[in-house]
């Protein structure tokens, strides 16, 4: 296989089919081997187990019917009552020598008859309860009977049987250790109720080689061995003759007779494994024994192993060739279509697989095909939406910045009436300053006037003194006259002012709507772009928000401007009413100036005059309060005009802050809606190459 690109070999799909498929068969194959070799092992250890115990069955079986017939046999010599007659005329004290002579001419007849009649039997002997040897009999080549203490144990055996037969094991020397070959015994004592001093132990000495002999036939394996134990696992009979009376290495439990078991695995004296198999037999409580070496019937299992290893090399080349025709099949169709994902990831959209099957590897193909198709598409309806959010962020930036420079021209038109206001304050004050003159001279006038009922001597010097203040009175009643007329002309400038203001807040209304239209453009195109139009949503919520706000701006200083237009009016009203009274004032005071001229030709007509004067005196002090309370009047509404001066001031540079705002907003959506361009020119699809 090549080494895929990247230095990513190790983490190929190809690669981990091939190393799970060929794992896969390989385990499989030696799990199935090692399977089938050890079951073949057990079927054959379960079928060698069970013919040796068919056979060490049959062989139990004639060790059961060989001592059954000695058992039968001294059954019969129990109950024979000729020989029991012998024996009680043989133990009668005071019976003749040639009656007991005879009986015991029968008795040792009997015992060879029986010797010779069973090649088996080294020797029967009919013994004394008290082991003498004189009150014994035996067959013919039997020896003596010797007393010691294991013979002793032996015979209390015997008579706590009380007539039931008890079996000997093979002795090395015999029952009385006194042959040269082993013998298995049976002993029986042969009881008498009437006379039990004439009670003999029965005795039948078996040769060893008779169990050979019969079992000489029972093979087990090509070298085992057939065994008889006693309940203590003593050896009865071994081929080996030197293990009698030793304990064996293979042992066979209570338990496991008790539990019906035939077979089981145990190690030599030699510590080679065994496959062993017994059965217990029927008339004594012995086992006979069989095993042999697991290596004589389970060495036909090692060519098994042999034909075992043989499929698994097979398998091996079968896993590898399934592994690498996966590999063509899977790894390399997905890692052509992994190359292509990467190009795909790096923005080349014109990438398309060739897959031809049906298979789930060519629908996957299809599927990746349709996939980049349908991506190129989105990619080129998003880049022709980023380039009207481009266009519409242009507009915006436009609208916004002729918004702040509507401001900039607000906040100037603003700040030329806070100067014509504050004029206008300097003219108030002046005002008020004359007409506190006026009202000081009108008291004068009064006082004058006074002086005149009192004194007519000193009307003439009056007269002249009055004629001079009239002239003064005539030129600051002139002055008043220009200084309204003066109010006048600024409260037509003021009115012209606020009606500039209307003009220009009336484009800004048009462009808070057209802002507020153009902030729901873009949340209609934000939604549809979906996810990627989220932030340019959300810049549309401030911009509607912040047109919102400049429009409640504009209605406010629109308010404002109506109140200083209707203060002005009321200012023009006050200043049109006014401007006939400073007429008749000046009227009366150059009627008083001739009055002064003519009074030294016309003093008899000076009394009438002076008090004429004085009701034309008391109506210039009540124009003069009048005129004061209209001063005061101006000044209050030069300051109430002054203060919303300064608050439309200050909401014109707020409201220029806000269109600066808006500038920096307009000019951030134009910045996104270039890097939306930008990122969208990274994909090389057709729609891409297209714009």
């Amino acid at each position: 296989m090549k080494k895929l690109r990247g230095g990513r070999h190790w983490n190929s799909v190809g690669l981990k089919m091939f190393v799970v498929v060929f794992a896969a068969v390989v385990v499989l194959s030696v799990v199935l081997g090692f399977s089938s070799y050890r079951a073949s092992r057990e079927i054959i250890r379960e079928q060698v187990a069970s013919a040796s115990t068919q056979a060490v069955e049959q062989a139990a079986d004639k060790l059961d019917f060989l001592f059954q017939q000695y058992e039968a046999t001294s059954r019969q010599l129990a109950v024979d009552q000729t020989l029991r007659s012998d024996l009680e005329t043989v133990t009668q004290p005071g019976i003749g020598t040639v009656v007991k002579t005879q009986a015991e001419d029968r008795i040792r007849k009997k015992l060879d008859a029986l010797k010779s009649a069973d090649e088996r039997l080294l020797g029967v002997r009919l013994v004394s309860k008290d082991l003498e040897d004189v009150k014994s009999y035996k067959s013919s080549g039997v020896s003596s009977v010797r007393s010691d203490e294991a013979v002793e144990s032996r015979v209390r055996k015997v008579l706590d049987a009380t007539g039931e037969p008890v079996w000997f094991p093979a002795l090395q020397k015999g029952f009385f250790n006194a042959y040269t070959e082993p013998t298995i015994t049976m002993a029986r004592l042969l009881r008498n109720i009437n006379h039990p001093e004439s009670e003999y132990i029965l005795l039948f000495e078996i040769k060893a080689q008779a169990l050979g002999d019969i079992l000489g036939n029972l093979q087990i394996g090509k070298t085992g061995q057939v065994r008889v134990l006693t309940a203590d696992n003593r050896i009865v009979h071994a081929n080996d003759v030197a293990l009698l009376e030793m304990e064996s290495v293979i042992k066979v439990d209570a338990k496991q007779v008790e539990s019906g078991e035939s077979s089981f695995q145990a190690a030599d004296e030699q510590g080679v494994q065994q496959l062993v198999v017994f059965r217990p037999l029927q008339t004594v409580d012995w086992r006979i024994v069989g095993y042999a070496p697991e290596s004589d019937f389970l060495s036909a299992t090692d060519r098994l192993l042999l034909v075992m290893w043989v499929v698994l090399m097979g398998a091996v080349v079968v896993a590898a060739l399934i592994g690498y025709f996966l590999v063509r099949m899977v790894g390399r169709p997905l890692e052509k279509l992994c190359r292509l994902m990467e190009e795909g990831e790096r923005g080349n959209l014109q990438v398309r697989t060739r897959f031809k099957g049906n298979d789930e590897i060519g629908r996957l193909g299809h599927s990746f095909n349709r996939m980049l198709e349908q991506i190129s598409q989105l990619v080129e309806r998003t880049n022709g939406s980023a380039v009207e959010l481009l266009a519409t962020a242009e507009n915006l930036t436009k609208a916004s910045r002729d918004t702040s420079q509507t401001a900039a021209e607000i906040a100037q038109a603003t700040g030329e009436i806070a100067a014509g206001a504050e004029s206008l304050a300097v003219e108030a004050d002046k005002g008020t300053e004359t007409a506190e003159r006026i009202g000081d001279q009108m008291s004068r006038v009064a006082r004058l006037n006074a002086a005149m009922d009192e004194s007519a001597g000193r009307v003439i010097e009056v007269s002249r003194n009055g004629e001079a203040h009239m002239e003064q009175l005539v030129e600051k009643t002139e002055a008043v006259s220009r200084m309204t007329a003066l109010l006048e002309e600024n409260s037509a400038k003021l009115s012209q002012s606020t009606q500039s203001i209307r003009s220009i807040l009336a484009p800004m209304v048009e462009m808070t709507k057209q802002t507020n239209i153009l902030s729901l453009n873009a949340s209609i195109e934000a939604s549809r772009a979906g996810a990627a139009g989220k932030g340019f949503m959300v810049i549309a919520g401030e911009i509607r928000e912040l047109a919102a706000a400049s429009g409640e701006s504009i209605q406010t200083v629109s308010a404002i401007t109506e109140e200083i237009q209707e203060a002005i009016g009321q200012t023009v009203e006050v200043l049109t009413g006014i401007a006939p009274l400073f007429v008749a004032q000046t009227e009366a005071v150059k009627e008083a100036a001739g009055i002064f001229q003519n009074v030294k030709g016309e003093m008899e007509q000076f009394i009438k005059e002076i008090r004429s004067s004085s009701s034309s005196v008391q109506e210039l002090l009540q124009s003069q309060a009048t005129l004061q309370e209209f001063v005061d009047t101006v000044s209050s509404v030069v300051e109430q005009t002054s203060a919303s001066t300064e608050e439309v001031a200050s909401m014109s540079q707020e409201q220029h802050r806000v269109s600066a705002e808006l500038v920096h907003l307009s000019a951030r959506l134009e910045d996104l809606a270039g890097q939306l361009q930008r990122s969208l020119s990274a994909f090389q699809g057709e729609g891409a190459a297209s714009q």
